[in-house]
């Protein structure tokens, strides 16, 4: 549910001289996963939870991102992104209880982040044409299947299987760039409610009098076929339930905003930005469902809303941790700074390592054509790990004559959070 911009620049015939801080060699740990045949070797295919998926033009993921699947830290307990979690799903189990008592939100955060390329994009009513799609910007196993690249991946299929409530928790994959707030794979946290006619206008005056549903002109308020009534009440409960949320998480007195933006599977759509230590920061994206995903799903009856965060974004805030890189550390100094006795307990970061980067330039030609920035990032990361802090692009340069591009890259070592540095030669 978290949008996602699409920044990327067509560097193919391009000069580029970039800054990296942070890769060395000879430090990383070994992937834990299996080495990929070529994309599109004959014959080749990946192995992957127990299924094997066989490779074609699509195929495109490496060593480093397959080495991370199966990680979970969002299950791992006492690691950071766990206590978060926790901290949501408590949140979540004492405001909303439902029949006899029971939580009134059902938890999935074991999902397999194998999905189809219908569940990521056509199930959510992301046009064929969109930008998301793009090889470019996604790890795909083959044409049909991919790493998931958001959790409302399963919305539809949860709301096929009956609920109306749930939350989802996983790891997601996106190719991206190169910098303390970027990581090939980061997780997120979906929220998904649907209301009847009689739940969301129950306790309203003349409740019984009012109607979910109208055929009209879609507006910047709402769908064509909702009425504005049903739309303001949906959009009031979404921004309430957020709103106490994030009082939860960061405490009383937060200074919240709302934003407008476009999402292709809510309308209308809102980023939550919050006022933290005097500075706005976007926290999640959400908004009310289109009628159109909730009706295919088979709950053409009922209206809802739906929200995603990204853990690493709000534990990055709340923890004070400064490189998302660290989420990944095994060092002891890192993950015994959250073994604590209560999930709430208030908990900052303590830097591990004061060493600088050392700088190294590189350089080498780039092909022709069939070159996306995202393919450098992840040439990086397979052989930098996370010793690589930031890429940066400084330069571009296209020969007038020989129509070559010939790239100068500048990297820097440090390895993330710990004590030891190396040259790359």
């Amino acid at each position: 549910m978290v949008c996602w911009a699409l920044r990327r620049v067509g560097l193919a015939r391009a000069h580029l001289a970039r800054k990296a801080s942070g890769v060395c060699r000879g430090h990383e740990h070994q992937p834990l996963g299996p080495r990929p045949a070529a994309p599109g070797a004959p014959g080749s295919a990946v192995e992957l939870l127990g299924k094997s998926y066989p490779q074609d033009d699509y195929s495109n993921l490496t060593r480093k991102v397959l080495s991370k699947v199966g990680r979970n830290l969002h299950n791992q307990p006492q690691h950071p992104l766990w206590l978060l979690k926790e901290r949501v799903k408590q949140h979540f189990y004492a405001q909303y209880p439902g029949r006899a008592g029971t939580p009134l939100f059902s938890v999935y955060d074991d999902l397999s982040p194998v999905v189809t390329t219908w569940q990521n994009f056509d199930s959510l009513l992301i046009p064929a044409d969109h930008p998301s799609r793009k090889k470019g910007d996604n790890y795909f196993l083959n044409a049909t299947h991919m790493l998931r690249a958001h959790t409302s991946a399963h919305q539809w299929d949860l709301l096929r299987a009956g609920l109306d409530a749930f939350l989802v928790v996983g790891d997601v994959y996106r190719r991206d760039q190169i910098d303390a707030q970027h990581y090939p794979v980061f997780h997120q946290l979906e929220a998904v409610r649907l209301f009847s006619r009689h739940q969301l206008f129950a306790g309203i005056k003349d409740g019984e009098n009012l109607q979910l549903f109208e055929q009209s002109s879609r507006s910047a308020h709402k769908q064509e076929t909702h009425t504005l009534e049903a739309t303001k009440l949906v959009e009031f409960d979404l921004k309430q339930t957020l709103t106490r949320l994030m009082t939860h998480i960061f405490g009383d007195g937060l200074d919240v905003r709302w934003v407008d933006c476009y999402f292709p599977f809510t309308h209308p759509s809102f980023e939550m930005e919050i006022n933290f230590h005097g500075e706005w920061l976007e926290v999640l994206g959400c908004g009310v469902m289109e009628q159109q995903l909730v009706n295919s799903a088979g709950a053409q009856d009922r209206i809802g809303w739906a929200f995603g965060l990204g853990l690493e974004r709000l534990a990055m805030i709340l923890y004070d941790i400064p490189d998302i890189r660290l989420f990944w550390s095994q060092d002891e100094r890192f993950l015994k700074q959250f073994r604590v006795p209560d999930i709430n307990q208030k908990v900052t970061f303590q830097p591990l390592s004061k060493y600088p980067a050392v700088i190294n330039d590189i350089s080498f030609w780039l092909p022709r054509e069939n070159y996306t920035e995202n393919d450098f990032y992840d040439l990086v990361r397979t052989i930098g790990g996370d010793l690589v802090e930031k890429v940066d692009l400084i330069d571009k340069f296209e020969h007038p004559k020989a129509h070559r591009v010939p790239v100068c890259q500048r990297v820097s070592c440090c390895r993330c959070g710990g004590a030891r540095q190396a040259s790359l030669n």
